[in-house]
């Protein structure tokens, strides 16, 4: 308010041009931030420390800070000392691995009262939460130039390896040439995939029957022999989303489950299904903030993936495995965030388990 300015009544409706209040001013800062009590417990947070943490504000406030995260060395000691920690892993066994750049400061005027800012160490975010995934648009736009430029010299090896054949001049050579151009094809055809950007059709929906038919498909081919258990909701409403997007993205996650638990002596898939009351997260300028309250998760008892690529498991290209293209996990990130969601990855529990994690919109 400028000096000399009239105070507005308190019941004055707000307006475009008045000034926004500290609630709205303090729900959408870009940092994630928490208000911790002299005892130590959380009194507020916003909306970004809710979907870093993936916890809502409702369950956060009145628990002690270590329940929510594990603060360094030295914080809470007493004082108005500021205490600082950069590229430190505040996970617990309900967030898995997070590493931020922790800062807390005391409120001024306020005795005991601390403010915490997490932001997401190397300047990158919690791995399945941007909105555009760093080198996304550069890949995508790659992917499509590739797709273009390769194919039509692709059919015309393809074609002259088949007349080869017909002619009887080296049959095993000309075979190998088409099922390798036949590889490369497939790989552009997913690269395609992956460059689609028309918007998906999402309607409220019943995720149950999706959910089941991934299972039994997976069962029936991929994971043959595995045990896939079910850890449901029964009061889970409508979600919003793509029916055949959906199940692209459950029979990736349970493909990759499956394929990496190969190796281990008593391999377990798990499906869960929750809904997170007040979860949201920032949906634009101007724009009300999204909930994201429908969980599904795909939980595993592999090895997880390696650790050097963690961070960017859902960026293009980046694969853990040995003959992987790296377009799998990048392609249930953007179908995810096609249908307004977010997907996450993380280690959890003791022992630890791998859990992918789909954060979607209700269907009202």
């Amino acid at each position: 308010m400028l000096p000399g300015e009239p105070a507005p009544r308190p019941d004055a409706p707000a307006t475009s041009a008045s000034t926004p209040s500290f609630a709205e001013l303090f729900a959408c800062l870009p940092t994630a931030v928490l208000l911790i009590d002299p005892a130590r417990r959380v009194a507020t947070a916003n909306g970004e420390c809710e979907l870093l943490l993936n916890l809502s504000e409702r369950a956060m406030v009145g628990m002690p800070l270590t329940s929510v995260l594990t603060p360094p060395a030295g914080a809470g000691a007493g004082g108005g000392r500021t205490v600082s920690a950069f590229d430190f892993d505040i996970g617990t066994d309900r967030t898995g691995r997070l590493r931020v750049d922790y800062i807390e400061a005391a409120v001024a005027d306020r005795p005991g009262w601390r403010a915490i800012a997490l932001h997401p160490a190397g300047g990158s975010r919690k791995v399945g939460q941007s909105a555009e995934r760093s080198g996304g648009r550069a890949a995508i736009g790659a992917a499509a130039m590739l797709a273009h430029e390769i194919k039509n010299p692709l059919s015309g090896i393809r074609g002259a390896a088949q007349l080869l054949a017909a002619e009887g001049a080296g049959d095993e050579l000309t075979t190998l040439i088409t099922a390798e151009v036949d590889r490369i094809a497939a790989l552009i055809d997913r690269m395609q995939d992956f460059t689609d950007r028309r918007p998906l059709g999402t309607v409220p929906s019943n995720v149950y029957p999706l959910l089941d038919h991934a299972r039994r498909v997976a069962l029936a081919g991929f994971a043959r022999g595995m045990a896939i258990e079910e850890r449901f909701d029964p009061s889970l409403p409508l979600a919003l989303v793509d029916g055949d997007a959906l199940l692209q993205i459950l029979l990736n996650l349970l493909k990759n489950a499956a394929e990496v638990l190969h190796a281990v002596a008593m391999p377990r898939i798990v499906l869960t299904t929750a809904y997170r009351h007040g979860l949201a997260v920032d949906a634009g300028p101007g724009r009300p903030r999204r909930g994201l309250p429908i969980e599904l998760c795909v939980i595993d008892n592999g090895p997880g993936a390696p650790a050097d690529i963690a961070d960017h498991l859902f960026d293009p290209f980046v694969s853990g495995k040995p003959a992987g293209q790296g377009l799998g996990l990048a392609l249930v990130d953007k179908l995810v965030r096609d249908m307004g969601g977010v997907v996450q990855y993380a280690r959890e529990g003791s022992p630890e388990i791998t859990v992918f994690r789909l954060l979607l919109p209700r269907g009202e």
